[in-house]
């Protein structure tokens, strides 16, 4: 009888079945980034806050103006020159604290948690990750404020129609400002990911992030008149109001420049992040 023996593999062991090798681009880092932002719930919650804040606070102050106008009492002095376009907008400075905080977490929770390691681990070259993070959350961010300011703006058209107040989608320099606020809350959002990142505290990021855009400008009101004017203009608050005000104020910047100086700001966190995420330990 004749007995058939297969061959066996020289090492003794059985054969090894070959690995697949998948290679880091910035495709499925940015894919990886995507599924992470989504499988939070904070991310839910805190981009809903955001947008009640913006859509909420804005029909709120058109409901309030109308009262006021329709009583026949005089108007409080800060609804004296406000139009639809201002009231509409009167919830971006609750909106941006919602949508940077987001930011803050996007990038300094994976540090909280220690994620930060893996996600390194499979993004050796780091700087990516930075830049898909920055990208992802910047278009959510920018996605969700020009759904609440052109909505808002909208219903707030409604009820404030046969009121001074009263603009149209139509009027001169409506959508370059509601274009112009959702770019600053996109922004706002970006900013948060690149203090996240390069403070690597959720606390002390929120932190910097609250100081920059609320209490600086309180702090620089205390200069005399002349540098107060030559400095506050430049402030990341006060250039990205400027981005989406109607009309130019004394002392302010034009849209196009205020773009300009808020850009440069968020530009400048980025690339502290970046030192610091190329420069230091996870």
């Amino acid at each position: 009888m004749t007995v058939i023996t297969e061959p066996r593999p020289a090492s003794g062991g059985s054969a090894a079945a070959p690995k697949p090798q998948y290679r880091v681009t910035g495709r499925r880092v940015l894919r990886s980034e995507s599924t992470k932002l989504w499988s939070l719930r904070s991310t839910w919650i805190t981009l809903g806050l955001g947008l009640l804040f913006l859509v909420a606070f804005g029909i709120i102050a058109a409901l309030r103006y109308r009262s006021s106008v329709n009583s026949g009492r005089q108007l409080d002095p800060d609804f004296a020159d406000a139009t639809t376009l201002s009231l509409s907008l009167f919830g971006v400075a609750l909106s941006q604290l919602a949508l940077g905080v987001l930011g803050v977490l996007v990038s300094a929770g994976e540090y909280s948690t220690g994620q930060i390691r893996s996600t390194l681990a499979a993004v050796p070259r780091r700087l990516p990750v930075l830049w898909s993070k920055a990208s992802v959350y910047g278009v959510v961010a920018l996605a969700i404020a020009l759904v609440g300011a052109f909505v808002t703006f909208l219903i707030d058209s409604g009820i404030l129609s046969s009121t001074p107040a009263a603009l149209t989608i139509s009027s001169t320099g409506v959508v370059r400002s509601l274009l112009g606020a959702t770019v600053y809350l996109g922004l706002v959002g970006v900013i948060g990911v690149a203090l996240g990142a390069m403070l690597r505290s959720v606390a002390g990021a929120i932190s910097a992030l609250v100081g920059a855009l609320m209490l600086l400008p309180g702090l620089v009101s205390l200069l005399p008149v002349s540098w107060r004017h030559a400095i506050q203009q430049f402030l990341p608050s006060e250039a990205g109001q400027s981005m989406y005000s109607l009309h130019q104020a004394p002392h302010t910047l034009s849209p196009g420049i205020g773009f300009l100086v808020f850009a440069g700001w968020t530009a400048l966190a980025l690339a502290g992040a970046a030192w610091r995420l190329s420069r230091s330990d996870a």
